[in-house]
């Protein structure tokens, strides 16, 4: 059997698309890639949050795969939203890469005045950790955003270490503590999406991690529950069922953190329902400074 993976066109996406195909080869599976372009490529002169959020990355292969243009689809499982097409599922989540931020520069700390990123929740926590920063956006595939920083628009950018680790990028600057910048639920991890169908479902099965599974259910069930929407400033994440959560003003100057260890989906939507209960000011808050309606 050929399994046809569909993929976005950016060299980190292929490098994924590339690791899947890799494993169901090593399992006697033969593949092929097709790529398949997304609004968020098309579209990167613009907020993200102005053409529709994280999502714009993953409807565009949802589409293909209920079209059956293409078997399976390769994201990072970070952009996949909460709401999902009914006829899909996640038939595989490989082992998890680093979780952790990685702020790229080859200046001290000290000589750092503008760090670039478009995510809100990297902007809360920088602003949060590291007095007297500048944020300013930052959009682009890894290449785009290494280019603006070696041109100097900025002194330092904040990238997802497990990106620049599959594209075997040796890059200056400093791993960020991810219980201290407490990163995206299920950062750092690929997921491979298909319809419900079981003779897809059973290939994957046999690259799927149970213990990356685990953790990553895990966050996005606190996610789900908070219902906050890709322009919350939020990190969940679990290491070996213990949790860190919170969600923090734009401004970084307030926050709702939760630590406890959690050992069940149930567990998991509790905290995920006391966080939206507790943070809900911090939510409202942020979207109103954004502009954005819920």
């Amino acid at each position: 059997m050929s399994v046809r993976i569909g993929t976005r066109g950016s060299r980190l996406a292929l490098a994924q698309a590339q690791t899947v195909s890799r494993l169901l080869e090593a399992e006697g599976v033969s593949t092929e890639c097709v790529i398949i372009s997304t609004p968020g490529d098309e579209k990167t002169g613009v907020p993200l949050h102005a053409i529709g959020g994280s999502g714009v990355f993953v409807r565009a292969l949802d589409d293909a795969l209920i079209r059956g243009d293409i078997d399976i689809a390769v994201h990072s499982m970070k952009d996949i939203p909460a709401e999902r097409p009914k006829e899909l599922t996640t038939g595989a989540i490989l082992v998890r890469d680093s979780p952790a931020d990685f702020l790229v520069s080859e200046k001290n700390r000290e000589n750092i005045a503008i760090i670039g990123t478009s995510s809100t929740r990297r902007t809360a926590q920088i602003r949060r950790n590291m007095q007297g920063i500048t944020v300013r956006s930052l959009r682009g595939n890894v290449d785009t955003r290494l280019k603006k920083l070696k041109d100097a628009e900025y002194d330092a950018i904040v990238l997802a270490e497990a990106g620049a680790q599959r594209l075997s990028l040796t890059l200056p600057g400093v791993r960020l503590d991810p219980t201290v910048y407490v990163p995206s639920p299920n950062q750092g991890t690929i997921a491979v999406v298909c319809q419900r169908d079981e003779t897809i479902c059973t290939i994957l099965s046999h690259i799927d991690d149970p213990v990356t599974r685990n953790d990553t259910m895990l966050e996005r069930s606190v996610m789900e529950q908070i219902e906050a929407g890709c322009f919350t400033p939020l990190g969940v994440y679990v290491q070996e069922n213990f949790l860190i959560a919170e969600v923090l003003s734009l401004d970084g100057k307030k926050q709702y953190r939760v630590e406890e260890e959690v050992t069940s989906v149930r567990q998991a939507e509790v905290i995920g329902k006391q966080i939206k209960k507790e943070a809900s000011a911090l939510i409202e808050e942020a979207y109103r400074t954004l502009g954005i309606s819920r």
